[in-house]
């Protein structure tokens, strides 16, 4: 085989292979191509575009990753800022419904029923 007649792009699905005859190779589906039947390019939509759009989405989703595990970071950080302060999920939901509490006890409607109640004693 002459070196010279061979594809070397290492992107070329046909790669090492000669190019005496690139016609004969047209024809030959390559799995994952971009455009085949299996996955389709949208209408409108060039290789180039879709390309840049892969690239595109790949880096969004390394931000999505690296904001997860920054957030997951700042939550177990949260965690023990409360564990050092004394804040159970025990303690913050005794101290949630003491204040619910408190609010019923001094809302309008609570005065007003305990008024018409003692009244009717």
């Amino acid at each position: 085989m002459d070196p010279a007649s061979q594809d070397i792009n290492l992107n070329s699905p046909n790669k090492g292979l000669t190019v005496e005859h690139p016609d004969t190779l047209s024809d030959v589906p390559v799995e994952g191509a971009v455009g085949n039947a299996v996955n389709p390019l949208p209408p409108g939509l060039t290789e180039e575009e879709a390309e840049e759009l892969r690239i595109e989405l790949t880096k969004v989703e390394e931000e999505i990753n690296t904001l997860r595990q920054v957030l997951s970071a700042k939550e177990r950080h949260s965690t023990e800022l409360k564990r050092k302060l004394g804040l159970s999920p025990l303690n913050e939901l005794k101290q949630n419904l003491t204040k619910g509490w408190q609010d019923v006890q001094t809302s309008n409607a609570y005065v007003l029923i305990n008024t018409v109640l003692l009244k009717c004693v």
